[in-house]
């Protein structure tokens, strides 16, 4: 079975360094809010006590897919960059 997840890296693919130096360093300026990054702890920790609502569970998912995507995000960025450094 293929998650989303799965799916978007695929899309992505991480592992093809072909970003230019402005869109590997827009990628990399990517990051959660502090407020979303407040409300996953408050989910997670719903989560470990076993009482999230399915509402809250959509939620948390939603936000642990957008984390995949920004890993994967970032990792082809700092891929890109890597590649453009000049050999030491």
């Amino acid at each position: 079975m293929n998650t989303e997840a799965d799916i978007l890296e695929r899309i992505i693919q991480p592992d093809n360094e072909d970003l230019n130096l402005e869109m590997a360093q827009w990628l990399l300026s990517w990051r959660f809010t502090e407020p979303d990054r407040q409300r996953m702890t408050d989910l997670s920790d719903k989560a470990s006590l076993g009482t999230l609502s399915s509402d809250e569970r959509r939620e948390l998912d939603g936000y642990l897919l957008m984390g995949h995507l920004l890993a994967i995000a970032h990792s082809k960025a700092r891929r890109s960059l890597k590649r453009r450094q000049p050999a030491a």
